[in-house]
C-alpha cells in the first residue's frame, strides 16, 4: 500500500494515475485520509498530567481520562454518535490516538485550564519540564494506586 502526500504536486499526480487504474479495473479499493498523529512527546505529557491529577483526586489514571479529560472537557473532540443495528444511535468515546497533534494540544488546553478553575490543581505547561519531572517523581512513586 502506498501513501501520497497530495500537497505535493508529483504524488499528486501518482495518485491520479494509480486511483484511474484501480477505477478502469472495477476493482475494491480503500481510499483512506491519514492525519498527522499526536508526537510521542505529547502521550507522554498526557500521561503524567492525567496521572497526577489521579493522585491529586484520588482516582484511577482510567477514570480521569475517560470522565474529566474526555467527557467533561472535551465532549466535542472525543464523544461521537454512531448507528446501531440494534440499538439505534448509540454514543462513543473516540481514543485518543485518533486525534491529531492540535486537537490533542487543544483538549489538553481545555483540562489545564479546567483543572486549575475547577478542580484547584495546577497542571504546568509542556515547556514546565522541570515541574512535569517533579509530577513524574510523584506518579513513579504512586503507580500502583493509579
Amino acid at each position: 500500500m502506498a501513501l501520497y502526500d497530495l500537497s505535493n504536486p508529483l504524488d499528486a499526480e501518482n495518485f491520479k494515475l494509480r486511483c484511474n487504474s484501480l477505477y478502469k479495473k472495477g476493482c475494491i479499493a480503500e481510499l483512506t485520509e491519514k492525519k498527522p498523529q499526536r508526537t510521542i512527546k505529547q502521550n507522554r505529557y498526557l500521561h503524567v498530567i492525567l496521572s497526577y491529577f489521579g493522585l491529586r483526586t484520588g482516582n484511577t489514571l482510567d477514570y480521569v481520562k475517560r470522565q474529566y479529560f474526555k467527557v467533561h472537557c472535551n465532549p466535542e473532540l472525543f464523544i461521537i454518535e454512531r448507528e446501531d443495528a440494534l440499538l439505534g444511535k448509540v454514543k462513543k468515546l473516540r481514543s485518543s490516538a485518533e486525534l491529531t497533534t492540535e486537537e490533542m494540544t487543544l483538549a489538553i488546553e481545555r483540562f489545564r485550564n479546567w483543572a486549575a478553575l475547577e478542580a484547584e490543581i495546577y497542571i504546568p505547561t509542556p515547556e514546565d519540564h522541570e515541574r512535569i519531572q517533579l509530577m513524574e517523581i510523584e506518579v513513579g512513586r504512586a503507580k500502583q494506586y493509579l
